[in-house]
């Protein structure tokens, strides 16, 4: 997959919530989802990372803007905070898809920090509640995409970082 990282803060908070209602808490940082999980072999790889690396030509670092909590209840008992959808990331995120970019996504493209997930809905419905209370409004400038691969052992890790330069 293609993520970005937040900040240390953004990621401190979402994992306060993390390290108790979500079970992917050890495999993988906290990231907003550019281009979801596919799988490549050793060659498709590296045209893969060239590719991406066109595209962080292409692009400007972006601002990123948290404004609250929500969740993708009733497809499924997930709960993140919220990232304003502007046209940087979605000009980001559809440049990513490439040539895919005809092929239907498994969901709408909704960038978001997931802080909760896999629960029964009874826990989703009372942790929605108290998370909804809690003020969020976090802005921060991104200026790296990265390239994951996922390991043996389910954890994610970095195959390669790109600074987002619009060089191009």
């Amino acid at each position: 997959g293609v993520v970005v990282f937040p900040s240390k803060k953004l990621q401190d908070l979402a994992n306060s919530y993390r390290k108790r209602y979500d079970p992917h808490y050890a495999l993988i940082t906290p990231h907003m989802t550019l281009k979801g999980v596919f799988e490549a072999n050793d060659t498709e790889i590296e045209e893969l990372s060239t590719r991406i690396s066109n595209v962080a030509k292409r692009h400007k670092p972006f601002l990123l803007h948290t404004t609250g909590v929500s969740s993708f209840a009733p497809i499924t008992n997930a709960i993140y905070f919220k990232v304003v959808k502007t046209d940087a990331i979605t000009s980001l995120h559809e440049d990513l898809q490439g040539d895919e970019s005809d092929i239907t996504e498994e969901y709408v493209f909704v960038p978001h920090i997931t802080v909760a997930q896999k629960m029964v809905s009874g826990e989703h419905d009372d942790i929605f509640g108290q998370l909804r209370m809690v003020g969020m409004d976090h802005e921060e400038t991104i200026d790296r995409l990265h390239l994951l691969y996922q390991l043996d052992d389910g954890s994610w890790t970095v195959y390669e970082t790109f600074r987002l330069t619009g060089a191009n």
